[in-house]
């Protein structure tokens, strides 16, 4: 690892990408899972690569470091602690365009740092939004606040974010937003065997599908 040359030199090098307008993604992972779960590995590498990212830096909050399992906290009390890596992230990558992205809570805290008066993101990926509280609750306030443009993904079988009521807030917000759906995908976009033979398709052909749509928006949005 010592040895290998910056991401964002190895990239210039090898692929020709430009390497100031290659985006820098902080990627926040969900209430239960931390950043080396499988899933957030998964998604880190198909982000990196799909977004032509020059860094996608996933971290642990502090609740879950470490290999602690306690509960989550609030969402809201995340928040300084995931807009100091941001920071410290736009301090390694000057110049690059910012984008956030988070799977479930973490796309909600993603959403909060937006709003920090002194960070300025390009886009927010929320992969998994949990529109609904614990008391079931539509929980748009913050989605209302918003002005940074915003991506929804989302399973059409969340029980956290129903479609009807996603739909009806996107039609409220401020902000430039997209919604991306993956038919018949849980909370976490999997899809059950029977649904994919169905629709003669596969787990990776329709993530495959999500991660060129949410490539699209951020061209959009940062270009």
């Amino acid at each position: 690892m010592g040895s290998s040359p910056p991401p964002s030199k190895r990239r210039r090098k090898d692929e020709g990408v430009d390497d100031v307008s290659s985006p820098v993604v902080v990627l926040a992972h969900g209430a239960g899972a931390p950043s080396s779960s499988d899933w957030m590995i998964k998604w880190k590498d198909m982000l990196g690569k799909a977004l032509q990212a020059v860094e996608v830096v996933t971290f642990d909050y502090p609740y879950i470091s470490g290999g602690k399992r306690k509960a989550p906290p609030k969402a809201e009390k995340l928040v300084e602690f995931h807009a100091d890596v941001v920071r410290k992230t736009v301090a390694r990558y000057p110049g690059h365009p910012l984008i956030l992205a988070g799977k479930s809570m973490g796309s909600r805290v993603s959403c909060m740092v937006a709003c920090e008066e002194d960070i300025a993101a390009s886009a927010v990926l929320c992969l998994g939004y949990p529109l609904k509280g614990t008391n079931g609750a539509v929980r748009d306030e913050l989605l209302l606040q918003l002005t940074v443009p915003i991506m929804f993904v989302q399973g059409s079988k969340d029980g956290l974010c129903p479609l009807e009521k996603l739909e009806a807030v996107r039609k409220t917000m401020k902000s430039v937003n997209e919604l991306h759906v993956i038919d018949g995908g849980d909370h976490s976009f999997k899809i059950a065997k029977k649904h994919l033979q169905t629709k003669e398709t596969t787990q990776g052909e329709v993530e495959d599908l999500a991660v060129q749509a949410i490539a699209a928006f951020v061209s959009s949005s940062v270009g």
